[in-house]
């Protein structure tokens, strides 16, 4: 298992030689990233196709879209951000003033998934480089063509001592984490997660993490069905479900399930054709692991629609169950795949009860116009974030922070917030001594 602490402590004599805490440096690496990224385009989208047969479509959006996005932004705001803010001071220190000041924690970790394997890397790199830190780079190993894209894109326009991509296994992983970094943001798995929690806690390293659930969209008797239908089926099925967000189990009021499930398979279809198993363009599951993981779920309640796969091609269909119960086997952990539970309802104390009693999902999604229902939902059930009447869309906002709580993860990012997530806010006092 490899040293990597002479890679640290080049990060850290740079970190101390100022250079990332000039603003202007910093807005000159995101140009410079940005222009690296639009210049690299193909070869990240065929890199993204070749490791999840992502479509070319659905790539250009969700992996390098958003991000040269959230550099734009991050770009348009930085100066700002970074500014030392004076604040009003408290009567009893009449004379002083009072500032806080966005300082960078020093080297930051980035340990990234596989299933957003460019967006979900060099999204928070952005907000590592906008807070003034020099970062070490992790991408998942399950994707190893965008690994290497990210490797190339990184270390042969970089110095290694300012930010660095780390190829490698679960044992790289792993090594990384026994070295003394001064930050580490990780997305993946909420079991991951804790491995992670636990090596940042022996040196006391401030972590955010970026984890999962079972996230529930619940549709009302009131919905738009038509609406519903095609928001949670673009939103469940996009790279073959394996979105952190995607919602994971849909609740519907019996009064409308019958006509929502009519109308799901119906935007499946129109989605994707007839023939989905041979469409070119529908995702792949990542490895024979989560395929064999996935497959076990089929059986589960009744089928509506789907239930097809290709285990030599690593394809499973968009699928629906109906008749499931909160103790079937696909309710009991985050199912990061193209299966969409159903359980009905009639009662909404019920499921807010059923939800709380569960660990805190990443994401919420409420179908209804009936705003006494919205607010109720809200008050009373913990959740990451989340959608009235759509999928997804939260997380593509800049002005909305990106996180879970609890069991979903901690800290979060975009926007202001990932800038927010890599400073530390330094507050000072100045007395005269008149």
């Amino acid at each position: 298992m490899e040293n990597y602490q002479e890679l640290l402590n080049k990060q850290r004599t740079f970190f101390r030689s100022g250079r990332t805490k000039d603003v202007q440096f910093r807005m000159k690496s995101l140009q410079m990233l940005k222009e690296l990224i639009q210049a690299n385009e193909q070869a990240i989208l065929d890199a993204v196709k070749a490791d999840l047969n992502k479509s070319e479509m659905e790539a250009k959006r969700a992996e390098v879209g958003l991000v040269v996005s959230e550099i734009n932004f991050t770009l348009d705001n930085l100066e700002s951000w970074a500014e030392t803010k004076e604040v009003p001071t408290a009567e009893s220190h009449a004379g002083a003033k009072s500032f806080i000041q966005p300082e960078a924690y020093g080297s930051a970790l980035v340990i990234a998934p596989w299933n957003y394997p460019f967006q979900l890397a060099v999204s928070p790199l952005v907000g590592a480089i906008a807070g003034g830190n020099t970062a070490v780079l992790k991408p998942s190993e399950l994707t190893p063509k965008t690994s290497a894209v990210l490797s190339g894109l990184i270390n042969d326009h970089f110095p290694e001592e300012y930010l660095h991509v780390v190829e490698g296994e679960v044992e790289t992983s792993t090594a990384l984490l026994k070295e003394d970094f001064d930050y580490i943001f990780f997305t993946g798995s909420t079991g991951v997660g804790k491995i992670v929690a636990e090596a940042a806690a022996k040196h006391l390293t401030p972590v955010t993490l970026e984890l999962g659930g079972k996230s529930p969209t619940i549709v009302h008797e009131d919905a738009n069905l038509d609406e519903a239908a095609l928001r949670i089926a673009r939103g469940k099925f996009a790279n073959a479900g394996q979105t952190c967000v995607a919602p994971d189990y849909l609740l519907v009021h019996s009064n409308v399930k019958d006509t929502l499930l009519a109308k799901l398979k119906a935007a499946i279809t129109s989605m994707y054709g007839d023939n989905i198993v041979e469409n070119p363009n529908f995702g792949h599951i990542v490895s024979a692991r989560h395929f064999n993981r996935l497959a076990g779920f089929l059986d589960n309640g009744t089928l509506v629609t789907g239930g097809q796969s290709n285990r030599d091609q690593l394809i499973i269909e968009p699928t629906i169950l109906d008749a499931i119960s909160w103790d079937d086997p696909i309710m009991q952990d985050e199912i990061f795949g193209p299966i969409l539970p159903v359980i009905e309802y009639s009662d909404t104390s019920d499921i807010i009860n059923r939800i709380a009693e569960r660990p805190k999902p990443l994401a919420l999604y409420l179908f209804t116009e009936n705003e006494a229902l919205q607010d109720e939902i809200l008050a009373n059930i913990s959740f990451g974030g989340g959608a009235i009447n759509d999928t997804l869309s939260h997380m593509t906002s800049h002005y909305l922070p990106f996180g879970g709580v609890g069991a979903s993860g901690m800290g979060a990012y975009h926007g202001k917030a990932s800038f927010d997530t890599f400073s530390h806010y330094k507050s000072i006092l100045k007395r005269s001594n008149k």
